[in-house]
C-alpha cells in the first residue's frame, strides 16, 4: 500500500503537535511551516477546514490513506454505538498499531514494515496485512525466527506496556488483545466527532 514518506516534521508543525512521536526538530520550530514562519498572520480556518484538518491528522497519525480511512469509517458507522468512538477503536485494533502499542516496533511505520516482511504472527499464524483488524482474545507476537532481530529486541527492551487493553508476555514476546479501549485510554489527541461531522455532510 502507498503511504506518506515525505518530511514528517513539516506535517507535525502543520498540526502543531508531534503526531509521529518525539521530534527534536519540532521542539525547535513548533510553529506552522512556511516562508514567514511564526510571524505570519494566519487566516481563520472555516468549520469545514477544521474538520478536514482533524481527519488529516488522524490519517497521518495512524499512517493510512484516504480510501482505507474512509472504509474504516463506513465500517464504524454500520456498527451499533457511538461512531466516533468505534472509529478510534477500529484504528487502534489495526495490526500495525497493535504491534506498535505492544512495543515490538518503535514507530507505526516500523511496525507496518515488520508486518509486511512477515515477522509477525497472530494466533500462531504469520500475517502480512498491516490493516488486519485484531479481535478481542487474539494473541499477537513475533515469529520465532525473527525474535533475534535487532530492531525488535531493542524496541522491546526499552518498552514498558502501559496500555490496559493489552497484556504483554516478555518471555514469549507476544501480547494479547484483551478488549477494545475506552476513549479516555487512547492517548491520541484527535477530535473524532469532527471527522464524523465531515463524513456526514
Amino acid at each position: 500500500m502507498a503511504r506518506y514518506t515525505g518530511p514528517k516534521t513539516k506535517i507535525a508543525r502543520k498540526f502543531g503537535e508531534p503526531i509521529f512521536g518525539p521530534d527534536k526538530y519540532f521542539e525547535k520550530r513548533n510553529y506552522p511551516p512556511g516562508m514567514h514562519g511564526a510571524n505570519k498572520r494566519r487566516k481563520k480556518i472555516s468549520e469545514y477546514g477544521t474538520q478536514l484538518m482533524e481527519k488529516q491528522k488522524a490519517k497521518y497519525t495512524y499512517g493510512v490513506l484516504e480510501r482505507q480511512f474512509r472504509k474504516t469509517f463506513e465500517l464504524a458507522r454500520r456498527k451499533e454505538g457511538v461512531t466516533g468512538l468505534i472509529l478510534m477503536q477500529l484504528m487502534e485494533s489495526r495490526l500495525d498499531n497493535v504491534v506498535y502499542r505492544l512495543g515490538i516496533a518503535p514507530t507505526r511505520a516500523a511496525a507496518r514494515q515488520l508486518v509486511n516482511h512477515r515477522h509477525i504472527v497472530v494466533n500462531g499464524n504469520v500475517l502480512s496485512i498491516p490493516s488486519y483488524l485484531v479481535k478481542v482474545g487474539d494473541v499477537v507476537g513475533v515469529r520465532e525466527k525473527s525474535k533475534s532481530l535487532e530492531v525488535i529486541s531493542n524496541s522491546v527492551e526499552g518498552h514498558s506496556n502501559s496500555y490496559s487493553w493489552l497484556e504483554w508476555d516478555g518471555e514469549k514476546m507476544c501480547g494479547k488483545f484483551m478488549n477494545y479501549p475506552a476513549r479516555e485510554e487512547i492517548p491520541e489527541n484527535i477530535n473524532e466527532q469532527l471527522i464524523v461531522e465531515l463524513y456526514s455532510k
